[in-house]
């Protein structure tokens, strides 16, 4: 597990955890590794959540699909992030959403009741642990209100606007780049493709933005 230290210390499930107790800590979780390929299900939507994940290396999505079969982005998964903790600390019976692999990957996987009830050894470094997910849950939940914030205005133009005034606010620059395509940020923001495409062409008419596939630059304010 040692070659995965250098990803895990910016995990912030490990924030205050040394090497040492790391090594400890793993051992003590039950951690394992598996590795996915690109557009391989890690976690399917109805699988009994009780899994936490952690991803070693590439990246995934979490998505969602409706009833009619409409795709849903809910978040990125990037390396160091943890994911599908939520759903294991509310004891849900089962995961409502599936993560996909954007590439290849490799993800760690421990058992949640190892995380939340701590082991008969009492040790200090796994109550620094359930610390640092109710951090790391404190911090999903304003994620996921900033998404709910943006999904609920009410035309793809005021959807897509507060999307990326939101990624130049994080990245403190109107030039970022978004994790993104196309299709991938129709599905995040519940759009129509055709749509959206349709209102960045306009919005790069009228000189509120440039962008170059999936970089954006904001011009102006007003749009």
């Amino acid at each position: 597990m040692k070659k995965y230290f250098d990803i895990l210390r910016k995990c912030r499930l490990f924030d205050g955890i040394s090497d040492e107790e790391l090594d400890k800590l793993l051992v003590c979780l039950g951690a394992k590794v598996e590795k996915f390929g690109k557009k391989y299900t890690i976690i399917s939507e109805g699988m009994p959540a009780k899994q936490i994940g952690i991803m070693l290396s590439g990246s995934a999505q979490m998505i969602q699909i409706d009833y009619y079969g409409n795709r849903s982005i809910v978040s990125g998964v990037a390396a160091s992030e943890v994911f599908c903790e939520s759903f294991a600390c509310a004891e849900v019976e089962a995961v409502p959403v599936t993560i996909v692999a954007n590439e290849s990957c490799e993800v760690m996987l421990i058992n949640s009741s190892r995380i939340l009830h701590s082991c008969s050894n009492a040790c200090g470094f796994h109550q620094m642990l359930i610390l640092n997910l109710m951090k790391d849950l404190a911090s999903k939940n304003l994620m996921f209100h900033q998404k709910l914030e943006i999904t609920s205005k009410r035309t793809t133009r005021e959807k897509l606007m507060a999307y990326l005034m939101l990624q130049a606010k994080n990245k403190g620059s109107s030039q970022f780049t978004i994790p993104f395509n196309r299709q991938e940020l129709a599905d995040y923001l519940e759009v129509d493709r055709s749509g959206l495409s349709s209102e960045i062409s306009k919005l790069r008419n009228e000189g509120v933005l440039t962008c170059e596939r999936n970089s954006f630059t904001l011009l102006r304010q007003e749009y």
